[in-house]
C-alpha cells in the first residue's frame, strides 16, 4: 500500500514526524545470551506469592464487600482484630480506592507470562 507524505502526516502526524528524524535510535541496557533466562525469571514473579487482604480488597468494587472481606478474614484468624479496625477505618474515612486502584480478573495473567 502506497500513501503520499501529506495524507501520512494528516493521518499520523507522531509517526510522520519519527520517520522524518534523520536518526532513530534505541538505547540497549542489557545484554542477555540466554534468551529462555529472562522469560523463565519473569514467569516466576509470582510463583508462590499468596495475596493478601490489600489484593482482596482491591478487587472489590463496593465498599461493603471490601467490609465482609476484612471481617471474613478476621473471624479466619488470618488478620488481627486491631488491623481488621485500621483496615475498616481507612475504608470509612478514605473510601476503597484508598488501597490502590481496582485489580481485574486478569491482573496477575497480563504480569505473568506461562
Amino acid at each position: 500500500m502506497e500513501i503520499d507524505k501529506e495524507r501520512l502526516k494528516k493521518l499520523f502526524p507522531h509517526l510522520a514526524k519519527e520517520l522524518d528524524v534523520e536518526t532513530n535510535s534505541i538505547e540497549i541496557t542489557s545484554v542477555q545470551s540466554d534468551s529462555n533466562a529472562g522469560e523463565n525469571a519473569f514467569s516466576q514473579k509470582f510463583s508462590g506469592y499468596t495475596p493478601d487482604v490489600i489484593d482482596f480488597i482491591r478487587r472489590c468494587d463496593k465498599e461493603k464487600q471490601a467490609e465482609e472481606i476484612i471481617n471474613y478474614l478476621e473471624e479466619k484468624g488470618e488478620i488481627s482484630n486491631e488491623y481488621a479496625k485500621r483496615l475498616n477505618q481507612q475504608l470509612r474515612e478514605k473510601g476503597i480506592r484508598s488501597f490502590g486502584p481496582k485489580k481485574g480478573e486478569d491482573f496477575y495473567l497480563k504480569r505473568r507470562r506461562f
